[in-house]
């Protein structure tokens, strides 16, 4: 499809996304116009990726305004598969993510990043591009599409850009939607509790960080915790260093009905 521009030396971006854009997307467009030449947005719902088939069946699918944003925001190629196109027939895919692919997301959604992968490196195959574009809020999917692309040698850059937040601090996410008014105000326990590590990380141990952080969420009506976590950013196994580059903090809770996760950089 792209191989003419390909012919042209120039630069292709990929933004992978599967769709309910919001503005966290349009600024992985945004910064993927200023590395490449041209920047494609593909929309794809990946059903290997979900582990649970009524997540499947209830993401969100707003076209139509998926459309206006990409228009507005400049995209030169959406490029919008079938399933029956992605998957013409069944198929074994299985590769070592590393030890990384079984914490946190790993443990509650197993298969999920094999799924994720999968489709990863199918978009990789039918787009060609130089570079790949996600969002650090997936902060896990991205470190395992940088597995996947080391298990391959492929010759793509996986750049993971900031998370883009509301005014009151919650991370955007396609899943917002489904949240009730009193679960979008309790939701944002999750980046408050983030905010007090971060903000206290260098006076307060992280045996204690962990503890408050984890009472702050639990105390909260209508959250339940799965993890909250402090762990180095490369193996996301628990940090007790502070000393160590890349920890990051962690956390994934059911909020009302809607599972949301989030993550902060602490050094």
């Amino acid at each position: 499809m792209l191989e003419p521009i390909k012919l042209g030396q120039q630069k292709i971006a990929l933004v992978p996304t599967m769709g309910a854009l919001h503005k966290g997307h349009v600024s992985l467009i945004e910064v993927a116009q200023q590395h490449a030449d041209v920047v494609v947005c593909s929309i794809f719902v990946n059903p290997t990726q979900f582990t649970d088939p009524k997540d499947l069946e209830k993401y969100p699918r707003p076209l139509a305004h998926d459309m206006d944003m990409l228009l507005a925001a400049g995209c030169d190629v959406v490029f919008m598969p079938s399933v029956q196109e992605m998957y013409p027939e069944p198929e074994e895919w299985h590769i070592d993510l590393g030890p990384a692919e079984f914490l946190l997301e790993g443990e509650f959604r197993r298969g999920h990043y094999q799924g994720v992968t999968q489709i990863v490196n199918k978009l990789f195959n039918a787009v060609n591009p130089d570079l790949a574009f996600f969002g650090q809020k997936d902060f896990q999917q991205v470190l395992m599409i940088e597995n996947m692309v080391a298990y391959f040698k492929l010759s793509v850059q996986i750049i993971s850009c900031p998370i883009i937040r509301e005014e009151d601090g919650l991370a955007m996410s396609s899943r917002n939607i489904h949240l009730t008014k009193d679960d979008r105000k309790n939701a944002l326990v999750l980046s408050e509790a983030l905010q007090y590590v971060k903000d206290n990380f260098k006076t307060v141990s992280i045996p204690e960080l962990l503890e408050n952080a984890k009472k702050m969420i639990t105390a909260i009506p209508g959250v339940d915790l799965d993890y909250f976590t402090i762990a180095n950013g490369k193996t996301l196994l628990p940090e007790a260093d502070k000393n160590q580059p890349d920890i990051v903090a962690l956390v994934a809770a059911k909020v009302g009905q809607t599972r949301l996760i989030d993550n902060m950089l602490l050094n």
